[in-house]
């Protein structure tokens, strides 16, 4: 009996009581090969790394917090130079909060007091794109567009505009070649700002390469650059969100710079302190800073645990892990193999319609037949029996309904710790082809 309220409260859930670098271990003794990343794409360096765990505790026996209008610290002061010392152009300053979506509050947060600042207040209108996530608070469900999330809040949600997502498996007519699609959806954003007045909108909010509600889904070449364009040409500020992309988990530290662009605002968090301490950041641009500093002379916003310094050590430990001589460079060497063993072991797979992603963030998209691209009904569950299937099996990885819009759809996603070596790669994925075959049986028997 637990008095836990459980995020699914009907699902028993095992006792993890120990990490061992890509493995958890149960209160039975079980491991369970991680796939996923702690279970969020967060535990980018897996969960006992020596060096993260050390400053932790030297951090706690020195100071282990203070409120950060009081003091600042030096971990808070060596964590905000690293991360901006390799950021997109511009992005000069950080502001740190306690998760990814708080995260995103707050780059929507101080685009609306940039504008209040410089005169614009007309500028109140957000855009964002379906299929798309931005954090569990009402601001980030209101701006993302995750429909069973959304769902019972959807009366007190902020009023939001939003686009089709860059989403080719499903959006590409044939006709078309990659960068003409990517024009063609791009563009949607400019459609959408005349629609709301060039005057009115403040911000453009969009996931680098998606998370878990179309599943790891990049963009083709051209599209971002199309929407800074559009951006800059309206006066609209561009907010990528990479808090479950970014540092790392693409290939690049930042996924954005594959795409050529650099945004205004920059969401960062599950990959910050990897999981060790709960940690998110918003890197801003230095007009938005300048605006707020020489108008009214503070930001508005901010979190009793803002820039906790503890959380901030664990974070310096994880960036400093992250930016070693040769890690990104194994990074991507593995997340080729992913890429590669998936595309050997799925890609003649009869429901396996689509393998995609990028670095070491991948999915596979189900499909009830590959030639219409024709999704298995909702009701037969099929995410659902895929992650137990796996985890009977000893590996944590990520099913989720929904994928097409919002109702139908099945996909997995694959986003191990970039510990990963190609032993773990394998075993990943023949646990997870078995894991998808079982639950393809099971499916069948019930549905006849």
């Amino acid at each position: 009996m637990t008095s836990v309220f459980h995020r699914i409260p009907k699902r028993q859930l095992p006792v993890a009581i120990r990490g061992d670098g890509m493995y958890i271990i149960d209160q039975d003794g079980k491991r369970y090969l991680d796939g996923y990343a702690g279970g969020a794409c967060v535990s980018c360096l897996g969960h006992s790394q020596p060096d993260v765990i050390t400053a932790v505790q030297d951090q706690i026996a020195k100071m282990a917090y203070f409120h950060g209008a009081i003091f600042t610290s030096e971990p808070l002061e060596e964590l905000a130079s690293i991360l901006t010392t390799d950021a997109p152009q511009g992005l000069t300053r950080v502001f740190f909060t306690n998760s990814g979506s708080e995260a995103v509050e707050t780059a929507l947060m101080m685009a609306r007091q940039y504008f209040v600042e410089i005169g614009q207040s007309q500028r109140k209108q957000v855009i964002g794109r379906r299929s798309s996530y931005h954090g569990a608070g009402i601001t980030g469900l209101g701006v993302g567009h995750q429909v069973a999330r959304r769902r019972p809040f959807e009366d007190i949600l902020p009023n939001v505009f939003h686009i089709s997502p860059c989403y080719e498996y499903r959006g590409r007519l044939e006709s078309e070649t990659l960068e003409q699609y990517g024009l063609r959806v791009a563009d949607e954003l400019e459609q959408a700002i005349l629609g709301l007045g060039p005057d009115t909108v403040m911000a453009f909010v969009a996931e680098t390469v998606t998370g878990t509600t179309s599943g790891a889904t990049p963009p083709v070449p051209g599209y971002f650059k199309r929407i800074r364009e559009i951006c800059d040409k309206y006066g609209v500020l561009l907010v990528l969100d990479e808090v479950f992309c970014g540092l790392g988990r693409t290939g690049t530290l930042h996924a954005c710079e594959q795409d050529g662009v650099a945004p205004d605002f920059l969401t960062i968090a599950k990959g910050i302190a990897g999981g060790y301490q709960p940690i998110g950041a918003t890197l801003v641009h230095q007009k938005v800073y300048d605006a707020i500093v020489l108008g009214s002379g503070s930001y508005k916003g901010g979190y009793t645990y803002s820039g906790h310094a503890t959380a901030c050590a664990a974070a310096v430990a994880v960036q400093k892990c992250l930016r070693a001589p040769g890690f990104l460079d194994n990074v991507q060497t593995m997340g080729a193999l992913l890429a590669s063993r998936l595309k050997e072991q799925f890609g003649q797979h009869p429901h396996i319609g689509d393998i995609r992603g990028r670095g070491m963030l991948m999915t596979l998209e189900l499909v009830e037949n590959r030639q219409t691209k024709a999704p298995f009904p909702a009701s037969r569950g099929l995410s659902s029996s895929i992650y137990q299937s796996a985890l009977s099996k000893g590996l944590i990885t990520h099913a989720l309904p929904g994928t097409v819009d919002g109702h139908v759809g099945d996909h997995v996603v694959i986003c191990p710790p970039l510990i990963a070596n190609s032993d773990h790669i394998e075993t990943i994925v023949e646990l997870l082809g078995e894991a998808i075959d079982a639950a393809l049986v099971e499916n069948r028997a019930n549905a006849a």
